[in-house]
């Protein structure tokens, strides 16, 4: 059976690879052009996608650079800013919401010896490090002790520590800040920048402490920890409620989403759950009549006053949006795969008209369509084949000659995968109409044409 089925198709399958490969090393500049135009776009896939999931990873490393779960509240007027004994009432309010920490961010003029120079400063109480997700490099954290004693301590950013005492370790060291003397008690291990804040470069205090320098009895931001993504979610949810009750506005055109009554918690009811899935806006606001008094805060219409962000959606749908930027860019430059394909079909058509009277004998020695079909497919895929793998190098080359100009890439499988399939699938397909070609020659024709 093998021997009158199996390997005379085996024998006819090796002849017609080898009489594809001699066509093809017949005409070698030819060949090498078209081998060419495959191989520019792959090479503009596999670059163009590396650059975008590169520019996604560092999008999303910025984000997730500020801690896992964490719900960031931000006053954006003076008017509706927070008492810090708020924290305390919203980590008993809101469910899921472990960890809160008033956020206030300074500036001050910092001595060190002779050195003298403005600083960054940033008050936070005892859980900044946990809701950041910061380890110390030396030394520790201050404590609530240190917070509620107003304690003039201390701790540095890991770059601010590092180019202080130049090189050295400053736990221990004293420094003066806006004339009153600070011990350094801990520096934090590196961050890297995040899209809010860029930690590395600044001074942690107590946020009493800061109060007291910034000459303000509130801060702007409050930084919560939930103790799951879906939890995170709905603390945003529960704190919209909450500031919007307290400062007796309508929220305009809000998001609406269904969920389950009993995930919001807490005394906020239950019911259709108003606001976005990632991110409150309380947004131009519009005074009601219920529940003002002379007292409550002026409310600038048409602006946001309070955005509640929930972290852990802005790191999807940055990563979601550049995903579809990617795939944006490797549609582009899948362009000139075409125009390679197009190639391909090209120099086929011109091989069959050259070649007719190649067909015409082999066809009147025995050789049936099928096996004038599978060579001339065969050339087709060598000629894509060969220019997949030389442009997946050169995506591959030319990364790395992005990455040492400082762009961020990454060398991505999926863009190689996408890239070598529709390269093959383009030479298969435009190969098919040149092989179907010279397939359908009758061999008299064939030789008459001669």
């Amino acid at each position: 059976m093998f021997k009158k089925r199996i390997y005379p198709a085996v024998t006819r399958l090796f002849f017609a690879a080898r009489m594809a490969a001699h066509g093809i090393l017949s005409h070698p500049l030819r060949s090498a052009l078209t081998i060419l135009g495959v191989a520019i776009g792959v090479t503009s896939v596999v670059s163009l996608m590396g650059i975008g999931e590169g520019a996604r990873q560092a999008v999303v490393a910025q984000f997730e650079s500020l801690g896992s779960n964490v719900i960031s509240i931000k006053a954006n007027d003076a008017s509706v800013e927070f008492d810090p004994d708020e924290v305390i009432d919203l980590m008993e309010r809101v469910k899921g919401m472990e960890l809160a920490t008033p956020v206030i961010n300074t500036k001050a003029v910092m001595r060190w010896r002779r050195a003298r120079g403005s600083v960054n400063i940033v008050g936070v109480n005892s859980h900044f490090p946990e809701i950041r997700d910061n380890e110390l490099a030396a030394g520790h954290f201050f404590t609530e002790i240190h917070v509620s004693q107003r304690s003039p301590v201390a701790v540095l950013g890991y770059n601010m520590g590092a180019g202080l005492m130049g090189g050295r370790n400053p736990v221990g060291q004293v420094v003066s800040i806006e004339g009153r003397t600070y011990r350094i008690i801990g520096v934090l291990a590196p961050k890297g920048a995040g899209k809010a804040e860029d930690i590395d470069d600044k001074i942690i205090i107590p946020y009493t402490t800061a109060l007291r320098i910034a000459e303000k009895k509130t801060v702007p931001e409050i930084w919560g920890k939930a103790n799951s993504p879906l939890e995170a979610d709905l603390a945003v949810v529960q704190l919209g409620r909450i500031f919007k009750r307290k400062l007796g506005i309508d929220q305009k055109a809000p998001t609406t989403f269904s969920q389950d009554s009993g995930g919001a918690g807490g005394d906020e009811g239950g019911g259709e759950i108003i606001g976005g899935h990632g991110a409150i806006m309380v947004e131009e606001a519009v005074p009601s009549d219920a529940g003002r008094n002379n007292n409550d805060p002026i409310i600038p219409g048409g602006e946001d006053l309070i955005t509640i962000t929930s972290l852990n959606q802005l790191v999807e749908e940055a990563d979601q949006a550049n995903r579809v930027m990617t795939l944006l860019l490797g549609g582009i430059a899948a362009v000139s795969l075409l125009v390679g394909g197009l190639g391909i079909m090209n120099i086929m058509l011109v091989a069959v008209s050259e070649r007719t009277s190649e067909i015409g004998v082999r066809r009147a020695l025995g050789a049936k369509q099928l096996d004038l079909l599978i060579q001339f497919l065969l050339e087709a895929l060598y000629v894509s084949g060969i220019g997949a793998i030389a442009g997946t190098a050169g995506g591959i080359w030319g990364l790395n000659v992005f990455a040492k100009q400082g762009f961020e890439t990454a060398i991505s499988l999926q863009a190689i995968k996408i890239a070598v399939v529709v390269a093959l699938g383009s030479g298969l397909l435009f190969g098919i109409y040149p092989a179907v070609s010279a397939s359908s020659v009758p061999p008299i024709e064939a030789l008459r044409r001669q």
